[in-house]
């Protein structure tokens, strides 16, 4: 007998993030919608934020990036991924002292991890500021630009590396169900905010010149791949893919398992290099393109 109910509405209902939703979970950015068929076209955020619409928001966010860093110089980027809950020392030794007052166990054990890896924020801000350094001293045009996404932890790190040195700094930031805002080190300019997450992957390639990613979460796995994965299939072209932390990423993933299953080629191990000092990091981009 042919089944005739209809599936249940948990199934059917829509999976994807709503723009107008994420509109009014960001009040800096909202305005108040009321319905108005009279406004033009361009200037009615409510009919531009329609499912309908949807490809039309996507050029959007994929030109708006575009001419603004394409107006103030921004032509070759090193990308810095790596975790948003990796502190800073000097915030992670407050938290350790706060905790250790309050005698919480479960607060001092968290204090305690904090305290571990905060060097990678110490490491990212070094990093940054070895390329703002080269970079000042070359025309803006020839110039290596940090970008990150823009939120806290290693990104803020980074940003605020190259921040030290005067020089500009992007940040390309994306619309969460949690509040997030730009790190303080990212130039007003050029923090971007997107809803779209590959939108936001794009923009991060089509400037990249290197990619270094700290330790980190899903997020950090996502981009990360995404570019080793574009590089393997000639997407895109070779850029040097740096792992930052050997311990932690070999820990993480075991290569010699995706080489014994025959998954990918013995090849493909030479599109990323694993590193643990910003100095090596560096060197690593230097030697790819002969700096």
């Amino acid at each position: 007998m042919e089944h005739t109910q209809p599936l249940p509405q948990h199934v059917t209902e829509h999976k994807l993030a709503d723009a107008l939703a994420d509109l009014l979970n960001h009040p800096a950015d909202a305005t108040v919608l009321h319905p108005n068929a009279y406004r033009l076209a361009f200037a009615d955020p409510e009919f531009l934020l329609r499912r309908d619409t949807r490809g039309i928001r996507i050029q959007l966010e994929m030109l708006k990036p575009e001419l603004d860093q394409d107006e103030q110089g921004i032509d070759n980027t090193i990308v810095v991924f790596g975790s948003a809950r990796f502190p800073s020392p000097e915030t992670a030794d407050a938290a350790m002292q706060a905790a250790q007052a309050s005698d919480d166990a479960a607060a001092i054990k968290l204090a305690e991890r904090h305290l571990r890896n905060a060097h990678y924020y110490d490491q990212a801000r070094l990093f940054a500021r070895l390329v703002a350094a080269y970079s000042n001293d070359l025309a803006h045009n020839a110039r290596l630009f940090i970008c990150t996404g823009g939120g806290p932890g290693i990104m803020e790190a980074a940003n605020r590396g190259a921040h030290e040195l005067g020089a500009l700094t992007v940040g390309l930031n994306i619309a969460l169900p949690h509040e997030q805002h730009a790190n303080p080190y990212v130039t007003p300019a050029l923090s971007f905010k997107f809803h779209y997450f590959a939108i936001r992957k794009m923009h991060f390639m089509m400037r990249a010149k290197a990619l270094v990613a700290f330790p980190g979460g899903f997020g950090t796995l996502d981009e990360l791949f995404e570019v080793i994965t574009l590089v393997q299939t000639r997407k895109a072209q070779p850029v040097p893919i740096v792992l930052f932390g050997t311990d932690y990423w070999k820990r993480l993933f075991n290569i010699e398992v995706m080489l014994e299953e025959g998954v990918i080629s013995p090849e493909d191990l030479d599109l990323f290099h694993y590193v643990d000092t910003p100095e090596a990091a560096w060197d690593v981009i230097k030697r790819f393109y002969a700096l």
